[in-house]
């Protein structure tokens, strides 16, 4: 397995703050980078972000086709914790994906061509069993531990998963079966850079971070990707923030924005100033324990 050294001892030197002897002015900050696995252009912009040294935690598609790759880079980066991105949804016009145990075993989860549903919409007007999605959240965990990779916790893309009580009941279920934590079950307070324009995603996060409360678990959710053929390509059928009025993409703007703002000097001089610890929900768990989690409000 290839070792990230240079990553490695960036790791070490931010982990001489450690998590469990904050000082009463430092704030916990939780960073996830989500969609990871979707495709190579969202790995390779999670692979630089990572090379920063820059302790995160990263939300992994396993029922999409690049998570191989995904795999492939994390285990050279230890400082990162990875969770599962349970995903009910293919949501890009021209780019799709489907369950990982197929369309014939899980039927009412999927689109006439055996696609998960684009859109929130559309999963909603469909009559999903909730038998077959603990049965395919079952089989992407299980992929997810074959992988080779440490996981930590769980999460769900476009909130599809947690979207009803008996879906959440399910993702629930499943992580106190599996032994991990749950994405915004210890308490964070949620920020995301998602719908911030693109111009202004570097200003926010610094301004975002500097404002963030003392003494408080603060989780950042940030898309990365890179401004480049393959990200141009990607439509957002479910978000229209993501489209120009005409219906062009703007989804490899938006991603290229935030990796340009995660690896940006001014971000990385927050570090500098011990106000703010980097930790991950490996860090999380370890510190609250599994029995701390309790459901958002």
């Amino acid at each position: 397995m290839k070792i990230n050294l240079a990553s490695i001892l960036s790791w070490l030197i931010l982990s001489l703050m450690p998590f469990q002897s904050l000082s009463q002015d430092q704030t916990r900050l939780l960073l996830r980078v989500d969609d990871i696995g979707m495709c190579h252009a969202v790995n390779t912009a999670m692979k630089q972000f990572a090379e920063t040294g820059i302790p995160f935690s990263t939300s992994v598609m396993f029922a999409c086709p690049w998570y191989l790759e995904a795999v492939e880079i994390l285990k050279a980066y230890p400082q990162i914790s990875v969770g599962v991105h349970l995903t009910l949804n293919s949501e890009w016009q021209h780019y799709k994906w489907g369950p990982v145990l197929g369309k014939t075993v899980v039927p009412s989860l999927v689109d006439s061509n055996g696609y998960f549903f684009a859109t929130h919409a559309e999963f909603n007007a469909h009559e999903i069993k909730v038998e077959e999605v603990e049965k395919e959240l079952r089989a992407q965990i299980a992929r997810a531990r074959r992988s080779g990779v440490k996981i930590d916790y769980l999460d769900y893309h476009m909130g599809t998963a947690v979207s009803r009580p008996e879906l959440r009941a399910i993702v629930e279920k499943l992580a106190r079966e599996y032994n991990v934590g749950l994405s915004l079950y210890f308490g964070e307070a949620y920020q995301t850079m998602f719908h911030i324009p693109i111009e202004s995603k570097k200003d926010s996060l610094i301004a975002a971070v500097q404002n963030l409360q003392p003494g408080k678990t603060h989780l950042m959710v940030m898309h990365v990707g890179f401004e480049n053929p393959e990200m141009n390509a990607l439509i957002d059928m479910d978000s229209p923030l993501m489209r120009t009025p005409d219906g062009s993409s703007l989804v490899s703007k938006h991603r290229q924005a935030e990796l340009h703002a995660l690896c940006s000097p001014e971000f990385r001089a927050l570090i500098k100033t011990n106000k703010v610890a980097f930790i991950t929900y490996r860090d999380v768990v370890a510190q609250n324990g599994l029995k701390s989690m309790k459901k958002p409000n």
